[in-house]
């Protein structure tokens, strides 16, 4: 029997599409690991956003965050898919440690929010406001 763990994945789609092929994109990456034996814990779809960077000379993607449980062997196959899918301009996969997620629950709750909205950032300094001085 294998061990199943908990993975987030973030994925960008082109934003050149439209939302209805975008929707299809989504549908395929959920339909896939599902028919792999993984179940979903989170999916929060961000949007459109410009990216740093071009990639494949585009410069807007449409960004997509999932949690899931699957079985160690079926990653591999999961990180193919996202590399053969045309649509998909970069993908991240990453287990989560029993101490980020117990993290993350307080976080949620010291917030007030139940599941938080998008993945914490750590070690993030906070942006302090210019202090205006007088000549």
């Amino acid at each position: 029997m294998s061990i199943r763990r908990l993975y987030e994945s973030t994925f960008i789609i082109n934003a050149a599409i439209e939302d209805p092929d975008i929707e299809a994109v989504i549908r395929r990456v959920t339909e896939y690991i599902e028919n792999h034996g993984g179940t979903f814990v989170e999916m929060n779809k961000w949007g459109r956003r410009r990216l740093a960077y071009p990639i494949k000379k585009k410069y807007n993607g449409y960004y997509v965050y999932m949690a899931f449980e699957s079985a160690s062997e079926v990653l591999p196959l999961i990180e193919r898919f996202f590399t053969l899918e045309e649509n998909v301009l970069r993908h991240l996969t990453l287990e989560l440690s029993e101490k980020l997620r117990e993290h993350r629950k307080e976080r949620a709750l010291i917030s007030g929010s139940t599941i938080p909205a998008e993945p914490m950032e750590e070690n993030v300094a906070p942006v302090k406001a210019p202090v205006e001085t007088e000549l």
